[in-house]
């Protein structure tokens, strides 16, 4: 385990803003004539595998079910779009409610509008 010295210099670097941080990485790499090139390398090679993963989503009403005045509640909620606007986004199913939204949003998304009785894809 580190020393307690190198754990409060880890956390006051947390607290650093990007900006901030990427100055101190210049002052350090300059203050003693090294570079992170190498430390970037290996994550690069991560950053290509996660490029891989799918991230952005898109949410596809495919039917609203039985319930269609609960889905249109819904979508409305969701898209910030007026109630005639959601409701032929609804009766245009199978229709993307939201697209390139990120995997935790279109989670929620998804289990927003099943909640009021809606079936829904991610794709």
């Amino acid at each position: 385990m580190a020393s307690e010295k190198i754990m409060n210099f880890v956390e006051e670097i947390k607290k650093l803003s990007v900006l901030e941080l990427s100055e101190l990485v210049d002052a350090i790499q300059e203050e003693f004539g090294v570079t992170a090139a190498v430390a970037a390398a290996p994550a690069a090679g991560a950053a290509g595998a996660a490029a891989e993963e799918k991230t952005e989503f898109d949410v596809v009403l495919t039917s609203f079910g039985d319930a269609k005045m609960a889905v249109i509640k819904a979508v409305k909620e969701i898209t910030g779009l007026g109630l005639k606007e959601s409701k032929e986004l609804v009766e245009s199913a199978p229709k993307a409610i939201k697209e390139d939204v990120s995997k935790a949003d279109a989670e929620e998304i998804k289990t927003k509008l099943e909640a009021a009785g809606a079936s829904v894809e991610l794709k």
